[in-house]
């Protein structure tokens, strides 16, 4: 008895480090072939659990151990309520380890082994998109995110977007974990190696792709760390002047680059307007503040040219939980006294808006709206021809989550055709071109810093644009399909295991007419 609770205590200890392996593939360390293997040593635990209640807990911890590695820097916001977050999102990760090891315990045979490659990582693909609603954290570290530098990942993503990247990956361990792990079925795990090597490289051979339509100069100004929104917007305003007859089409700030509604400030609106006369160019900036026009705090993209501001403002969407509002503030206000959550809620946006320049139309996106593919899609759906994500990481400087963040721009460019533009404040700052090639420098979180990229434009709409998230649809089938079999399978075989009563198999056998004489 005291050997077999250790044994559970040892292997509920090890869940959560072996689900926290795949946040090396993510940046910083950013070892994005660590991805094809990170889940494997999680795959074999499940494998082995005593049973499917015992598997289901090691899911949900390593689902635990998955999201505080790949989150962790949050912690300085959300100190223990991090935890909390985690174990509770941990539990989607439940029915996951139940299916793993239903499908890869004991010795399975070829049909069963191979359902395994493509229902674990749907089943994985279903988690993602769970958790990605916005009201329960958003996409933050979906698997695929983890291959933004990888030419054939993103090539994969032009076609069905981070979601079948995602698919991909975990295809790629679960085929390793049965290669180790079952070697009676290793004709069939080799089969499917080479099924999952041949995805990516017929992508990269015969995958369409954007038709360059030219270039356009873009500035990003980012002022580095300084105290307050006076100092900020000071900051921008010189760096802003230093772009004069450097020939830009247009000028981008970061995420609230201004701490004050232009129409209360506007002696604030006047420098803007004199900036873009005097560097020939838009400037599009970021206004935190309290509307004057409306009641609450917005966060809005606000396009400002020689005559002042220009066309729709955009008033943020999809806000941070506990950074911008407290989920069930009645409930869960207490966040506010153990960390460093919002004091007060910001107001949400009512719809997106492309802005026109009157040299091209481009889709502005605040903070972590980036990481959501379908914003971005919508966009270009809606004739933008160019995506600029304004963001401020300043609260987690020296973490992980400004290089993180950075990266999702080269998803969403090569999902969409389109070049990004990811302007913060404070870095890191960096330009993605329409196949999610980096364009220029990258803006490091220690500089100061306006920098000129000349950004290739393309034409054309992408697969995943035109077709949406049809890899979510593909999984759910799949899934669908898998358990209405095992369901039809049940009922042939009866409550006891056995043919059902009413089956055929029930019935004594016929007498001939021989028998009967």
């Amino acid at each position: 008895m005291r050997v077999a609770l250790e044994t559970r205590w040892r292997r509920w200890a090890l869940a959560p480090a072996a689900g926290a392996l795949p946040a090396l593939a993510f940046p910083a360390p950013s070892l994005w072939w660590w991805a094809y293997a990170a889940l494997v040593p999680w795959l074999l635990l499940l494998r082995s659990a005593e049973g499917g209640r015992r598997a289901a807990v090691e899911g949900w911890l390593g689902g635990t151990g998955f999201l505080l590695a790949t989150h962790h820097w949050l912690a300085p916001n959300l100190h223990v309520f991090l935890v909390v977050v985690a174990a509770l999102l941990g539990l989607l990760w439940a029915p996951w380890g139940w299916l793993v090891r239903r499908l890869l315990a004991g010795s399975p045979g070829p049909g069963r082994a191979v359902a395994a490659v493509v229902l674990v990582p749907s089943a994985w693909l279903v988690i993602e998109l769970v958790r990605s609603w916005e009201y329960l954290g958003g996409p933050w570290a979906l698997l695929g995110a983890s291959q933004w530098q990888v030419p054939p990942a993103l090539r994969l993503a032009s076609l069905g977007g981070v979601w079948l990247v995602t698919v991909w990956v975990v295809a790629v361990n679960t085929v390793l974990a049965v290669l180790v792990a079952l070697p009676r079925v290793r004709t069939a795990a080799v089969a499917a190696a080479v099924a999952c090597a041949l995805v990516p490289a017929a992508a990269w051979a015969w995958a369409p792709r954007p038709e360059p339509s030219g270039t356009v100069r873009v500035a990003v100004v980012q002022p580095g760390v300084v105290a307050g929104p006076d100092a900020r917007f000071d900051a921008g305003e010189r760096l802003t002047g230093e772009l004069a007859g450097r020939d830009v089409d247009l000028v981008v700030w970061g995420e609230s680059s201004v701490g004050y509604d232009l129409g209360d400030r506007g002696d604030l609106r006047e420098r803007l307007a004199a900036l873009s006369a005097r560097v020939g160019a838009p400037v599009l900036v970021n206004v935190d503040a309290r509307r004057s026009d409306r009641p609450g705090i917005f966060k809005s993209s606000v396009l400002v040219g020689p005559q002042g501001p220009i066309g729709d403002r955009y008033d943020k969407m999809r806000l941070v939980p506990f950074g911008e509002y407290v989920p069930a503030r009645s409930l869960l206000g207490w966040a506010t006294s153990v960390g460093r959550a919002a004091d007060e809620d910001r107001r949400r946006g009512d719809a997106p808006v492309v802005m026109d320049t009157g040299g091209m139309r481009l889709g502005p996106l605040v903070c972590f709206e980036s990481a959501f593919p379908d914003m971005s899609r919508g966009l270009v759906r809606d004739g933008a021809g160019l995506l600029v994500a304004q963001s401020a990481t300043s609260s987690f400087q020296e973490s992980w989550a400004p290089q993180q963040h950075a990266s999702l721009a080269a998803l969403r460019a090569a999902e969409t055709w389109r070049p990004v533009v990811h302007a913060t404040l404070t870095g890191v700052s960096a330009v993605h071109g329409p196949r999610g090639e980096p364009v220029g420098e990258r803006l490091g979180t220690d500089r100061s810093a306006s920098a000129v990229y000349e950004v290739p434009l393309a034409s054309g709409t992408s697969p995943y644009v035109r077709f949406g998230d049809w890899t979510v649809a593909a999984a759910l089938g799949a899934l669908l399909t898998a358990a209405a079999v095992a369901a039809a399978g049940r009922a042939r075989r009866g409550p006891g295991g056995g043919p059902r009563p009413n089956s055929r198999e029930w019935l004594p056998p016929t007498r001939t007419a021989a028998a009967r004489r």
